[in-house]
């Protein structure tokens, strides 16, 4: 691996403590700290992501130190570790300062491209960002997080990334419910990538200390290096940057309601500048269908994060984006006009995509309304959502709607129910008779934006427990399945949830711990 060629741009351009003190602390006008990993003693590489490795510039494994280097067992010389401060409001309430509790920053790499991909660890070690904490990952949340960042990557969702994945070696103290029973599980370490890990959070920070010429030079660094459309001397690139992360939020989003994905905990220092889905906590895929879903049980009973809820929390993060930059933009009816206009561009995307869903060829006068009454029916019919898409594309070919649809209901459907369903295939059926492409182009449509494997909860929920068995059979079908979510490599994953995993803790149920 080319570690040798791990820049560090962040800390020759920022305020920052080079201390090397993991006492938990505020670091107010330094928005990073240098700080060692945990150097393991008895790690175990057990994924490597060699695909991306050689994709970012870093390479096959070569030498011990490339493994020592994943394993978070010791870095070469010429790098020097550190974690950022940043702030959030979790929860719609502000916190305050936070920053990089879990998560150790390598640097950055460039590959023969020019593209610029930042390093870091999760679990390798406290910082002085970590709460109270001990910085250290387990092997759920760590194998969790792996699986379901690779997942999105290949269903075209905008994602951080993972590199690879180890067990530490030590056994961590976690309590999965914050019930009162804490118990020992396997460590882990992983490393993630991203073109940026930056968040709403790091401008946040800045705004609410007052410290308005690092925010501007961190606003400067990030249009820059990551949004080279924006020119560096227009009078308006603040405005044209806010703009910018607000319509790269709303792609995400929509591309989240597409696979039916729910992040879970949406706090603004878990939001990408980049518009990238980051910091997968208690996330779930849906499985029936429900606008009110969330599978985070901090977030009961108020379902702030729910699936229905994304765009607007989405919106609701941007207003908070949008004040902790009004000392650079100087300008309120510009920034309303921004944010108003979100809600505008969401639908409009979101539309498309719906349309894209259904094999329609764009978005016909009152195709709104048969989207909402199609979410409707989805919801009081307790469909699965990936699979009714899946049986959506092939039943004009069977004569029993019953039958066809039968494995996708998650209870038995009463005959009014069953006949809601028949009602609906009419006005489907009519509607695709408009459509000027061709019955095989819009199925093909439906199968380029329908997968057909999602990396279900109660998937992980088995893997989890046959890897600390030492087992890997699941896992390695998980990462071969994963790679290829529209098509049917594993026609076994492409079922339902089974009853036997409702309610699990751990499957249906998370926690922010998960």
């Amino acid at each position: 691996m080319n570690l040798d060629q791990i820049t560090q741009q962040y800390l020759q351009k920022f305020p920052g403590d080079f201390s090397g003190s993991t006492m938990q602390r505020q670091t107010p006008k330094l928005i990073f700290s240098t700080v060692e990993i945990m150097k393991f003693e008895h790690p175990e590489l057990l994924i490597f992501n060699e695909r991306l490795s050689e994709d970012i510039g870093l390479g096959k494994l070569g030498k011990q130190e490339d493994t020592d280097f994943l394993n978070a067992a010791d870095v070469p010389s010429n790098i020097k570790t550190y974690a950022t401060a940043y702030a959030g409001h979790q929860f719609g309430n502000w916190a305050g300062q936070l920053g990089d509790g879990r998560a150790i920053f390598a640097g950055e790499i460039r590959n023969k491209d020019g593209k610029q991909t930042e390093i870091q660890w999760k679990g390798a070690g406290a910082t002085p960002y970590s709460r109270h904490a001990d910085g250290r990952a387990v092997l759920r949340s760590s194998l969790r997080e792996y699986l379901m960042s690779e997942a999105m990557f290949h269903l075209g969702v905008p994602t951080t990334r993972a590199l690879s994945l180890s067990l530490s070696g030590e056994q961590v103290v976690r309590d999965m419910l914050y019930d009162g029973n804490a118990a020992y599980e396997k460590g882990a370490v992983m490393t993630r990538t991203s073109p940026s890990f930056l968040r709403f959070g790091h401008f946040e920070l800045l705004s609410a200390q007052g410290e308005k010429q690092t925010l501007q030079q961190l606003a400067d660094f990030v249009i820059e290096n990551y949004f080279p459309e924006i020119d560096v001397d227009d009078i308006d690139k603040y405005a044209l940057f806010f703009q910018q992360v607000a319509a790269k939020t709303a792609d995400m989003i929509v591309e989240w309601y597409r696979v039916g994905f729910v992040h879970g905990v949406m706090n603004t220092d878990n939001m990408s500048i980049l518009g990238l889905t980051i910091d997968y906590g208690p996330f779930s895929f849906l499985d029936e269908y429900h606008l009110n879903f969330t599978p985070n049980t901090t977030d009961l009973p108020g379902r702030r994060y729910a699936f229905g809820n994304q765009a607007k929390i989405a919106q609701w993060n941007l207003w908070q984006l949008a004040n902790a930059l009004f000392p650079l933009i100087k300008d309120e009816a510009k920034l309303e006009t921004i944010l108003n206009n979100f809600n505008t561009l969401f639908w409009k995307k979101h539309d498309e995509m719906m349309a894209c869903k259904f094999g329609f060829d764009g978005v016909q006068k009152g195709d709104d309304e048969f989207f909402t009454n199609s979410q409707q029916l989805m919801q009081d019919l307790e469909v699965d959502y990936t699979l009714f898409f899946k049986q959506l594309e092939t039943y004009s070919q069977s004569p029993d709607v019953k039958i066809h649809f039968e494995e996708v209901f998650y209870s038995r459907p009463t005959e009014e129910q069953l006949q809601r369903l028949k009602e609906f295939l009419t006005l489907y059926q009519t509607r695709l008779e408009k459509n000027k492409r061709s019955e095989a182009d819009s199925i093909k449509l439906m199968k380029e934006t329908n997968p057909k494997f999602i990396l279900r909860n109660y998937l992980l929920f088995e893997c989890i427990n046959e890897l600390n068995e030492g087992k890997k059979e699941l896992l390695n079908k998980l990462l071969e399945a994963l790679e290829h979510p529209y098509e049917e490599i594993y026609p076994e994953f492409s079922v339902k949830r089974p009853s036997k995993f409702d309610g699990e803790t751990g499957c249906s149920t998370l926690s922010c711990s998960s």
